[in-house]
């Protein structure tokens, strides 16, 4: 590693993960260059234009590009110059759980046409364990170089979650592995000069490789059991929340017993892929891991589960659900971003469309033109267009547009249910949704709360769609 001050780094692949990267360094000085093969996002950006949904990104980016420190381009000969090159490109998985690794071949390939002498090259993508090794290694070394000799190479996994992720760079420790002991010292080297942060040394690229895929295998299966206690709860007439509360109070090992939230669904590129690498990778070794797939049914299984809630309360008021209008709110995979990946919500829609409902679409933060390809109708322009007239408002996403909705101006049709998808909207404003005459149903919850209001609706009808 240089010891001068300002590395120079390349960021190839500038997608959610590689842009805040890329902004965050330019932004503590270092002298940056994203390189993606999409030119219309790069037209994008040049234009003034972030197409990504993350809270402080755009003016970080912009602020980046306007000082000088950020650049961005589609010709891969940029990263000759660059001391260090991340590599941080989408790596999707088929539907039999196998490694899309096109883009990650394709990078490889780019790369060790201009890769030189003294550079480290540390992967950030998510991959099975193996594959730094197996894939990227080889890829690199065709161009003639011989990797921990020549040129070093790290694993060091990205673990960031969308709508926090620029604070989350700057605090959570970063997992280095490397190709021999040089590799793994520059990247962790690199990672504390260039974040200050905590850098976890690893003994191979295998075990930092696993890292990544172990958090995600948690969250999905906790997230799992948390909805499979959502079912269990309402069997009883119990409000999940407080269960979840109670139970995670008692102290177990470092910390406490942690179960997370049950929602509407899981989504995004990650907690919906990471289980199947993990199942796939143990399966080739002839070991089969029950917990990943078993996380990855349930999970899976929420949006079906929350359209049915959604037909049982309608049916329950005497509505027939081919009458009956449905206002989504929130069409991205998670609260505060407008990422359409692997949404749950898409599951939900089409459930209850093939049931004969109405289903309007609402969210301020997706791609108009994405949302329509992606649910096969254009969303409503405004919340009391998507709401006029409406059986249902499921509240899919609580975007922080959504947190002051003020329900009793909102068009809906008298008797009209709010179904809490990932709201988890407190009992006193629960009680304040009954007063204005609504039915209240959440994931795990409702049953157990005070009991449902039976007044007419009184909001203001007459607010214009």
């Amino acid at each position: 590693m240089p010891d001068r001050e300002n590395l120079k780094v390349a960021v190839i692949g500038f997608g959610y993960v590689g842009s805040c990267i890329a902004a965050t360094l330019a932004d503590r000085g270092f002298d940056v260059v994203g390189v993606d093969t999409d030119p219309r996002l790069i037209d994008e950006l040049n234009a003034g234009h972030c197409r990504f949904h993350e809270h402080g990104l755009p003016e970080l980016i912009f602020r980046g590009m306007e000082s000088g420190r950020l650049r961005v381009t589609t010709d891969p000969a940029e990263t000759g110059d660059a001391d260090v090159v991340l590599i941080a490109v989408g790596t999707p998985i088929r539907d039999d759980g196998s490694l899309a690794d096109d883009q990650l071949r394709a990078a490889c390939r780019g790369l060790s046409r201009h890769i030189r002498r003294g550079q480290l090259v540390v992967l950030k993508s998510t991959v099975p364990p193996g594959t730094t090794r197996d894939v990227v290694l080889p890829l690199l070394e065709s161009g003639g170089l011989t990797g921990g000799i020549d040129f070093g190479l790290a694993f060091t996994p990205e673990r960031l979650a969308e709508g926090t992720a620029l604070q989350e760079l700057r605090t959570f420790p970063i997992v280095a592995g490397g190709l021999g002991q040089d590799s793994a010292r520059d990247a962790a080297e690199f990672w504390r000069r260039a974040l200050e942060v905590e850098v976890i040394p690893l003994d191979s690229l295998e075990s930092a490789e696993i890292v990544k895929l172990a958090d995600n295998w948690w969250i999905d299966l906790n997230i799992a059991l948390a909805n499979e206690l959502a079912k269990f709860c309402s069997l009883y007439g119990v409000d999940v929340l407080d269960v979840i509360s109670a139970a995670n109070t008692i102290p177990k090992g470092k910390g406490k017993v942690n179960i997370l939230l049950p929602s509407v669904g899981v989504g995004g590129s990650c907690l919906t892929k990471d289980p199947w690498m993990v199942w796939r990778s143990a399966r080739r070794r002839g070991v089969d891991i029950l917990t990943a797939s078993a996380g990855r049914e349930v999970n899976a299984g929420m949006p079906e589960y929350t359209a049915e809630l959604i037909l049982n309360e309608l049916a329950e008021e005497g509505k027939d659900p081919a009458s009956s209008k449905v206002a989504v709110l929130g069409l991205a995979f998670k609260n505060n971003t407008g990422d359409l990946r692997a949404t749950p919500t898409l599951g939900v829609v089409t459930a209850l469309r093939k049931a004969g409902v109405d289903v309007r679409l609402y969210d301020p933060l997706v791609d108009a033109t994405r949302a329509e390809e992606l649910f096969g109708t254009k969303p409503a322009g405004t919340l009391a267009e998507a709401a006029h007239d409406a059986d249902c408002v499921a509240v899919l996403a609580l975007h922080r547009e959504f947190q002051d909705i003020d329900f009793s101006m909102l068009p809906v049709a008298n008797t009209c249910l709010v179904l809490d998808g990932r709201a988890y909207y407190s009992k006193e404003k629960i009680e304040s949704l009954r007063r204005l005459g609504y039915r209240y149903r959440g994931i795990g919850r409702g049953d157990s709360l005070a009991g449902r209001g039976t007044a007419t609706v009184t909001h203001l009808t007459e607010v214009a769609a």
